[in-house]
């Protein structure tokens, strides 16, 4: 149980639950946006996004977070992170205010928020309809560990499933 993919909607939590669990389990991380995202918002070509995808998957150990079937398909454990589009909003909400003008740290760099609020917006929209039942699908159909964390609850049955300490 090395190779950990976790998955959800835009403002999900994604990559705060990569960066813990990577922490507490002793394992890299990788945030799929570098990967999919190029400087000033340009997208990765498709040819390059596989070949990257596949590198990172090639490793033994890791957490990867984002979006992506060839991850997905690679992972031990695969993590989805199904919150309402509430939450979605509200978290991307906050987060786009912090990094308003400037890149987060999981971007290559020109990559501010402003520049895809709409984006973002019509993306958490149509993620339950759109992406959601495929993740759900192939995940279940993976061999691989499932958890869909929904709540707190959820989140903390995972954690000790993988057994990482909950304090501190």
């Amino acid at each position: 149980m090395t190779r950990i993919h976790i998955t959800g909607n835009a403002g999900s939590g994604k990559t705060t639950l990569a960066r813990l669990l990577g922490s507490r389990l002793g394992l890299p991380v990788c945030h799929l946006d570098d990967v999919v995202w190029q400087s000033g918002w340009r997208k990765t070509p498709a040819d390059e996004r596989v070949a990257r995808e596949r590198e990172l998957v090639a490793q033994k150990r890791w957490v990867i977070d984002g979006v992506s079937r060839t991850v997905r398909e690679a992972a031990d454990v695969i993590v989805l992170l199904d919150i309402s589009r509430p939450v979605a909003y509200l978290r991307c909400a906050k987060r786009n205010w912090r990094y308003l003008f400037t890149s987060r740290p999981e971007l290559p760099p020109r990559c501010p928020e402003l520049l895809i609020a709409p984006h973002l917006v019509r993306l958490i929209w149509r993620f339950q309809t759109e992406a959601l039942p495929t993740i759900i699908d192939h995940a279940t159909a993976s061999g691989s560990e499932f958890y869909r964390i929904r709540n707190r609850d959820d989140r903390a049955r995972l954690l000790r499933a993988l057994g990482v300490n909950q304090s501190g």
